[in-house]
């Protein structure tokens, strides 16, 4: 029974620490500014690597149900969705990866195929999911001509979501990759179990 509290415990940690993570986002000036840059996805990472993969969705699912419990972000629901199943895939694939070469060169290619999976789907999610609930909220040419302000050639939101959104999921998936790298291995002897 022990063996099944502790990272029970240690997800629901990471969890609490992924929902803080999520309020500190901010705007770049290489996309529109309702896009956020976050490192959210950083703790989901750590776990899925120390505790397995399906830990590191459920870290994902956490922290999602817990920002739209707690943050009115007027998007009702459909972005805790869509950051569930776009972070949910990053480290997933990564831990998948990481539990067949249990090392570093491990580690790095899960977490950078994670990244490229991300990206991908992301493409999809906005399209299907997130963007149609956008346009509800303001109009589809409004939306496009942010994405214009930026680089006056785009002439679509699918091709708005191809040039700006999926390489700026990867880029977020790559800098939740960089510091994981940094801190797992101090960290993961306090996340494993002791044997």
């Amino acid at each position: 029974m022990r063996s099944k509290i502790r990272p029970i415990a240690v997800s629901g940690v990471l969890s609490a620490i992924s929902f803080v993570l999520m309020f500190f986002d901010f705007s770049t000036p290489v996309i529109p500014s309702f896009i956020k840059m976050d490192i959210s996805d950083l703790p989901g990472l750590v776990g899925s690597f120390a505790l397995g993969p399906v830990y590191g969705a459920a870290i994902c699912l956490l922290k999602n149900i817990l920002h739209f419990i707690f943050d009115n972000s007027g998007t009702g629901g459909v972005g805790e969705l869509s950051n569930f199943v776009l972070s949910a895939s990053f480290v997933v694939v990564a831990g998948i990866v990481y539990r067949l070469e249990r090392n570093k060169r491990g580690a790095v290619i899960g977490a950078l195929f994670g990244a490229l999976i991300m990206g991908l789907i992301s493409i999809y999610s906005n399209m299907f999911i997130v963007y149609p609930f956008y346009y509800s909220i303001m109009p589809r040419d409004t939306i496009l001509g942010m994405y214009q302000t930026i680089l006056p050639g785009i002439g679509s939101i699918e091709e708005s979501l191809v040039v700006f959104n999926a390489p700026f999921t990867i880029a977020k998936g790559l800098i939740c990759t960089g510091i994981t790298m940094l801190i797992y291995k101090p960290v993961s002897p306090l996340l494993k179990e002791n044997r």
